[in-house]
């Protein structure tokens, strides 16, 4: 039993191409060299000794710098194309992480976190593209999977490295480790993928009612799917804002434990995600379905909270919230890519990504902003009530879809 078990796993893992395996390794590369980020506003505040208005501007400067960088990387990755873009993104991103360890004002680190952060997100809308190139249609959700996977682990080693590295050689030794691992897995990339020769766009055939091909500034359906997702995205990065905080002060929970609570939210994400991908692709169950359960998992995740009564409690929200994060994310990209018509993947998976980067943007200003006016129980009920707000424009988008399709 346990055999079959763990080959049905590993049968999971199945069918990649070489150039997405490429991808997932320079992924978790990356990932894992993304040491600054966890540490930037201790940085901000102990090195350099910014005050906390200063900090929070500067992570603004950050968000600005995202949201503009996702929708440039989509842009181009269209005029352009996807490959050109990578490297040049990830490249100059490493050159950027050496020189702006050498900057210590208040406005020059605005204007460098700005600078380097639509650099850096140019990557993420053009990532998203060449796994649309380089899989297999009937694989694509599980290659998102894939790299997510990446990412989840890379972030998990991450920060526990960035702490022995400023335990090491203090915090300038993050922007090396960051530069050199931006450098080095873009070279790898380059060096073992060659790019894929973009096909001229073919105009879809215009859909029955309409004279002109679909653009991404008139598809409502994908609009009201990127609000629903923006909506879902600040849920999850309550994950990383608030509920740390409220893990110290309502439970008194030591940062040991949060660490475990969110090694736990990974080792989920990283053993089951993939075989509810596979089980839910063989079945044929629509993504839409899936998202709409995912964004239901993570309003109830918030609204268990308020039942201060046992530590468990804790534990069951983040299962829920894994559980939600594990149906809408992956599924939520295969939405967006499949959404595209051909020659415009890069700007939904722009507009996509830049829903992530307001999300982060909001997330921890809002939460904060509840948390010190009315506490912690209103911002729970605030956050599940927004949660069931998407799960409703889900079910509408679910109607026009098919109402689309019939």
């Amino acid at each position: 039993m346990l055999r079959l078990a763990l080959t049905r796993y590993i049968n999971n893992f199945r069918g990649f191409s070489r150039e997405i395996w490429i991808l997932t390794i320079i992924t978790f590369i990356n990932r894992a060299g993304t040491m600054v980020l966890p540490f930037l506003s201790k940085y901000l505040k102990e090195d350099l000794g910014f005050s906390y208005n200063q900090v929070g501007t500067v992570m603004m400067c950050f968000g600005l710098g995202s949201l503009l960088g996702s929708w440039l990387g989509g842009k181009l990755s269209d005029k352009i194309g996807f490959y050109k873009i990578m490297i040049f993104s990830l490249f100059t991103t490493g050159i950027l992480f050496f020189i702006i360890q050498y900057v210590t004002t208040f406005m020059g680190m605005c204007a460098a976190m700005f600078g380097i952060m639509v650099i850096a997100d140019m990557f993420r809308p053009a990532m998203f593209v060449s796994i649309s190139a380089y899989a297999k249609p009937e694989n694509r959700t599980r290659a998102l999977t894939l790299v997510r996977i990446a990412v989840n682990l890379g972030f998990a080693a991450g920060p526990a490295l960035g702490g022995l590295i400023i335990i090491g050689i203090g915090y300038k030794g993050l922007f090396w480790a960051d530069a050199i691992t931006c450098i080095v897995s873009i070279l790898i990339f380059w060096a073992l993928i060659k790019e894929k020769k973009k096909e001229p766009a073919k105009e879809d055939k215009p859909a029955e009612g309409t004279t002109k091909k679909r653009s991404v500034f008139n598809d409502g359906s994908f609009w009201l799917f990127i609000f629903s997702s923006f909506v879902t995205a600040v849920l999850f990065f309550q994950l990383f804002t608030t509920l740390p905080l409220y893990h110290k002060e309502a439970y008194n929970l030591t940062e040991f434990h949060t660490g475990l609570l969110m090694s736990f939210n990974g080792l989920m994400v990283f053993f089951m995600e993939m075989p509810f991908v596979g089980y839910f692709e063989r079945k044929g169950v629509p993504k839409i379905k899936i998202i709409i359960w995912g964004a239901l998992l993570m309003s109830l995740s918030f609204y268990v909270l308020v039942i201060h009564l046992w530590l468990g409690i804790l534990l069951i929200s983040l299962v829920f919230l894994t559980f939600g994060e594990m149906f809408c994310f992956p599924f939520s990209n295969s939405f967006a890519m499949g959404r595209a018509p051909k020659g415009h993947e890069g700007r939904y998976m722009a507009f996509y990504t830049m829903s992530f980067s307001a999300a982060h943007i909001v997330s921890a200003k809002s939460g904060m902003e509840i948390i010190a006016r009315w506490g912690y129980n209103t911002n729970w009920i605030v956050m599940g009530t927004a949660g069931m707000l998407s799960v409703g424009c889900l079910l509408v988008l679910q109607r026009m879809l098919y109402k689309e399709n019939t």
